[in-house]
């Protein structure tokens, strides 16, 4: 059995001809070998991430884009729905106006009694709530684009052209003029239109004309 000598420690095997530095030497570079390598996996890495983040913001863009040409989709079919909808209602209400209008001809001359009565109000309040709105009124100044003038006279008391009679009403839903209010208009008399003259005071073409004639055959006659 060996006996181990107190006091001495083993120590590694070096080669003959080395000494103990060698070896330290030797091991130092291995050490500092590891920094460099980790420096070029980390450059990997950002070059990676960075690769990522560039499909990230591309797939997003991507996917703003969709939703914005789906809102749009949305909003065109909803407004075809809607367009649809009111060229099947008015179609269907000028269908109806002529029966309208004979129930307002009916009550005009007081045969709208009984249960043609009932029966005429009630198309009258379907139609209502359909959409349906009348207009056309006495009174109110003539605009071509929602009247249709079937007599025409003059007037000494109007000012404008103005519909003075309602011959059949008009209809529209909504904006839209499903059919313009047929009326007589009428308009003011030629020379006796009012023209405010200097000093304020209001006269009529005719007495302007009267005035100049007097002024060209010298005034009135002094007694």
């Amino acid at each position: 059995m060996t006996e181990e000598t107190p006091g001495f420690e083993e120590k590694p095997d070096v080669p003959s001809g080395a000494t103990p530095d060698d070896a330290e030497s030797k091991a130092a570079p291995e050490e500092g070998a590891a920094p460099a390598g980790d420096a070029h996996a980390n450059a990997g890495l950002v070059a990676q991430l960075d690769q990522v983040r560039t499909a990230l913001n591309e797939r997003t863009m991507d996917l703003q884009r969709l939703q914005a040409e789906y809102q749009n989709y949305r909003r065109r079919v909803e407004r075809d729905r809607i367009a649809v909808k009111e060229i099947a209602i008015a179609n269907l209400l000028t269908e109806l106006l002529p029966v309208l209008d004979d129930i307002g001809r009916a009550r005009e001359h007081g045969e709208l009694v009984g249960g043609f009565k009932s029966v005429g109000e009630s198309m009258e309040t379907v139609a209502a709530k359909m959409g349906l709105q009348q207009f056309g009124k006495e009174g109110e100044p003539f605009d071509p684009t929602i009247h249709e003038a079937l007599m025409h006279s003059y007037a000494p008391d109007v000012t404008e052209t103005t519909c003075v009679a309602i011959l059949q009403p008009g209809y529209r839903i909504g904006e839209r003029t499903i059919r313009p209010a047929r009326v007589a208009v009428a308009e003011p008399q030629p020379g006796a239109q009012t023209v405010k003259a200097e000093g304020g005071e209001e006269t009529t073409e005719a007495q302007q004309t009267g005035s100049a004639d007097d002024k060209d055959n010298g005034g009135p006659d002094e007694g």
